[in-house]
């Protein structure tokens, strides 16, 4: 069964992205962005090819329909795991994660 982790400073992109939630909306809007994430991982771990590569070394981008952000991940289908490297908001500089990917 394939994993999923996240690298260190997405895992903070994503803490910080609901308390942003939390403290300028409601705690209905962070719950759903939470819920938007969780259902991102769900729908990447059924099938981590279905998005394309947007970045060498295959990394894939998952856009948000209800909030302004993307996942940037690679699957490594060999050790059965998907790394999240960004929880980026589409207001930040694109490339900024990109020293992330080892």
């Amino acid at each position: 069964m394939t994993t999923c982790g996240f690298h260190p400073e997405a895992l903070l992109e994503y803490a910080e992205a609901t308390k942003y939630y939390l403290r300028e909306a409601s705690p209905q809007v962070a719950e759903a962005f939470i819920g938007a994430v969780e259902t991102a991982i769900g729908g990447i771990l059924a099938a981590p090819t279905r998005w394309r590569v947007v970045e060498e070394p295959y990394i894939r981008r998952y856009v948000f329909r209800r909030f302004p952000y993307v996942l940037y991940y690679r699957s490594e289908a060999e050790q059965e795991r998907v790394t999240i490297y960004a929880v980026m908001h589409c207001g930040r500089k694109p490339s900024y994660w990109k020293n992330r990917i080892a």
